[in-house]
This record gives structure tokens, C-alpha cells and sequence, in this order.
């Protein structure tokens, strides 16, 4: 059905300028893409007669896209460790060994998609577990809501328990069946995912570089240099690589399709190889802050000469929050005590557009454009007492961004569409 949603429309452009219509509206048509957009006066006759979702002065924009989160994780915010190793033996590998379970693995995707949804979330690129059916339920859910979503089963065949281990032979044939089975269908796409070096021996790696060589379209998602102890263990592990990006790229891992979550404490080489291969770095500025891993600096990585891709991202559990709201504002915190300033523009065009084209779906969704799918995030910015008087000084859209990035949460979230449907929306008492 075609419909009409009113609002102040705001998207942002390949350049990351914002392109705002305070009295605004995007036309959606059948099959979820967007069919028009512009200010409202100019709505075309077509669509006049068209049932109205009228936010008025709220903001309707891209929805968010998280660029790293992990799914067998959701229940884990907030589980205390020493560091980042330490927290994954105490609570992360317990936890995920849960998802061996298909009828657990598949009740809790149906929480993870709707709570992603409550925070204006619209796509993603999730870890799984290392079992089969932990990616199977994730894909079968979001295939369901007709969400774009990128996912793998986790390879592990180390230095972890061994619930959650598997070895390389079996980690590359399930692999295989499952971007056989979903990559491609509907939204879906599928990423092979070593979970980081510590956790793949030598012939994991190798295999995952082979699958990635093979499986046409696959993103590559793994870890990089996240906290000072882990940068230590895999030069235990790999003594011969001359840094942590090495490792990766000696095994045919480094690539324009592939996404390091992390990157706190890179080299110039390594910046100059993950420039040169065209990778991708994403910004996990909750779970840095959280585990006493480090502090990310986008000035570091985006050096004139040899710029790195960045992306932005919640890392759920060992980020603290599911909003990308608050990691926007925590983005902005960590970077002030670097010495780098980012506008809100800036941050909020990257969780958009910006994370569209690292997940490489920036041609179905991630911006308010025509043809590209109804994936939108409504956001109020008086949603709460503290927020409303705030907007009695902001005097631009640069202040009102900058107030819900700072103050924001779900409870900003007024609603949420995913191919033109509303697939949340925040009931006020």
C-alpha cells in the first residue's frame, strides 16, 4: 500500500551534508522502497489521497545501521570484567555456548531484532555464535521483518571453551551452507566471521581467507587490535607476522569487503595496508570505554595520505547500550579527550549512510532517496523533559542533533519503519 510520512525529513548526502525539509514527506510505495521525498507543498497529487503517518515536527530520517553487534550477547550488557579477555572467558563464552539450542537461538532473535528496532536500529552486521543454528534463527528472523541484515556463524577452534569451539574442516562446510542457504535471499547477505586471531589457529585462518576467495559477495567481519593484552597474545601467536594486521592479511582476510570492529591501537603501516586494501574500521567507542581497552582516534585513522574507512557501531554486550544515540555521544566524548572535535552532522551521517557503505547496502537503504527501501527512524527531540528544554536554546539542526546524540534513548525513538513498515512504534502514557 502506498503511504505518506510527514515529518521534518532529514538524510544526508555522499559527502555527509545533511539534507533537511522541515515540513517534509516521503511517498512509500508496495514493496517498501521509496516511491518520493521532498517538502511537503510539493507532494504530487498521486500520493494525496494516500494513507498519512503524520509525525509533525518530529525528525524522520535513515534509520541507524550497526556496523558491529553481537547477537548471542544481548542479555550481557553490563557483566563486569578485569579486561577484555577475562570478560570474554567469564561471560561471553558461557553465554554463547547457549545457542547450540535452535528453539533458545530463535526465541532470543526475536528479542534482539525488536530491541534493535525499540532503538531505532534498521540493519546490521551481527556476530553469531559458533553454531549453525545461532546464524540459522538470526537470518530466518530478519528475513522474516524483511530487514537487511549480515551475519555468519562464528569460526573458533581455540583458546576458548569448548562449547564454543569448532575446527576448521567443519567451521568452512557450515560456513558454506549458510551463505548457500541465505546470502542473497530477500535482504540477507553473509559475512565470514573468525572471531579474532586468538580463537582461530593457522588453519582456520587459511580457510577463512579460502571462503571468502569463494563465496561471492561475502563480507569478512572479525577483531583488531582492541586492548593492549590481546595485541600481546597474538604476537605470542604469530611471532613471524611483523604486526596484527599481518596476520589477517597474510591469510587473504584483507580486504575491501572486509570490517574490523575496533582498531584502537593501530600502527602507521597498519593504517597505510588497511588504506591500501580498502578495509574498514568501526568504532566501538561503549565497550572501549567499558572493558579499559583504549581510545579510538578517527583523526589517527583518517590521516590525510592514507585514510582508513570508518564506521561506528554499538558492539553489544561489551557495549553498554543497544541506542546508537548514546554511542554517538560516547563517539564524540572519546574523541573530545583525543583532541577532535566531531560535529553531530558528522557522527549521525556516519551510523547512516556512512555504515551503509561499509555493510555494502548503501544502495538499498541508508539515505531518503527514491528507489532506496523505507528504512526510518523517527526521532523526538523533546522526548523527555530534560530533551524539551534543551530545544528551547537550540537555534539548528546541528544543536537539536547534538542534543539527542548527548541526552538521547529509546525513549527519543518515536517510531520505527523497515520497508516502509512500522515495525515500532513508542506508546506514551
Amino acid at each position: 500500500m502506498t503511504r505518506v510520512i510527514k515529518g521534518q525529513v532529514l538524510s544526508f548526502s555522499p559527502e555527509g551534508a545533511a539534507l533537511h525539509e522541515r515540513k517534509g514527506a516521503i511517498a512509500t510505495g508496495d514493496d517498501g522502497t521509496i516511491l518520493w521525498s521532498g517538502p511537503l507543498p510539493l507532494l504530487p497529487h498521486a500520493f494525496r489521497q494516500a494513507p498519512v503517518d503524520d509525525h509533525g515536527d518530529r525528525i524522520v530520517m535513515p534509520g541507524f545501521i550497526d556496523a558491529h553487534i553481537h547477537f548471542p550477547q544481548y542479555r550481557m550488557l553490563a557483566a563486569p570484567g578485569k579486561d577484555l579477555l577475562d570478560w570474554l572467558t567469564r561471560f561471553t563464552f558461557p553465554e554463547e555456548s547457549r545457542y547450540a539450542d535452535p528453539a533458545y537461538a530463535a526465541a532470543a532473535a526475536e528479542v534482539f531484532l525488536s530491541r534493535l528496532f525499540q532503538h531505532g536500529t534498521t540493519a546490521a552486521l551481527a556476530f553469531c555464535s559458533v553454531h549453525k543454528a545461532c546464524a540459522d534463527a538470526l537470518f530466518a528472523a530478519a528475513e522474516q521483518k524483511g530487514m537487511a541484515l549480515v551475519t555468519g556463524k562464528t569460526l573458533m577452534d581455540r583458546n576458548a571453551i569448548p562449547a564454543v569451539q569448532d575446527d576448521p574442516e567443519t567451521g568452512a562446510r557450515q560456513s558454506e551452507e549458510l551463505y548457500r542457504a541465505w546470502h542473497g535471499r530477500g535482504r540477507l547477505r553473509y559475512a565470514v566471521t573468525p572471531r579474532f586471531a586468538i580463537t582461530s589457529s593457522e588453519a582456520q585462518l587459511k580457510v577463512a581467507g579460502e571462503l571468502l576467495a569463494s563465496l561471492p559477495g561475502a563480507l569478512m567481519q572479525t577483531h583488531l587490535s582492541e586492548s593492549p593484552g590481546e595485541i600481546a597474545f597474538v604476537k605470542q601467536l604469530f611471532p613471524d607476522a611483523r604486526d596484527y594486521v599481518d596476520v589477517y592479511d597474510r591469510f587473504g582476510l584483507l580486504g575491501a569487503h572486509s570490517l574490523f570492529a575496533h582498531g584502537i591501537h593501530l600502527s602507521e603501516r597498519e593504517c597505510a595496508r588497511l588504506s591500501e586494501a580498502g578495509a574498514s574500521v568501526i568504532h566501538c567507542p561503549t565497550s572501549n570505554t567499558f572493558l579499559g581497552s583504549g581510545l579510538m582516534s578517527m583523526p589517527h585513522l583518517s590521516k590525510a595520505g592514507r585514510p582508513v574507512h570508518l564506521g561506528v557501531a554499538t558492539d553489544v554486550g561489551g557495549g553498554t547500550s543497544y541506542s546508537m544515540l548514546a554511542t554517538l555521544g560516547e563517539a564524540y566524548k572519546v574523541q573530545m579527550l583525543g583532541g577532535y572535535k566531531p560535529s553531530a552532522v558528522e557522527l549521525f551521517a556516519m551510523a547512516t549512510r556512512g555504515n551503509a557503505g561499509r555493510l555494502g547496502i548503501a544502495h538499498e537503504t541508508g539515505a531518503v532517496e527514491i528507489g532506496k527501501y523505507a528504512d526510518l527512524v523517527v526521532l523526538d527531540p523533546c522526548a523527555t523533559p530534560v530533551l524539551a528544554s534543551r530545544q528551547d536554546v537550540s537555534a539548528s539542526l546541528e544543536d537539536v542533533l547534538f542534543s539527542l546524540m548527548i541526552l538521547g534513548d529509546d525513549r527519543a525513538v518515536s517510531a520505527t519503519y523497515v520497508r516502509g513498515q512500522k515495525v515500532h512504534e513508542r506508546v506514551t502514557v
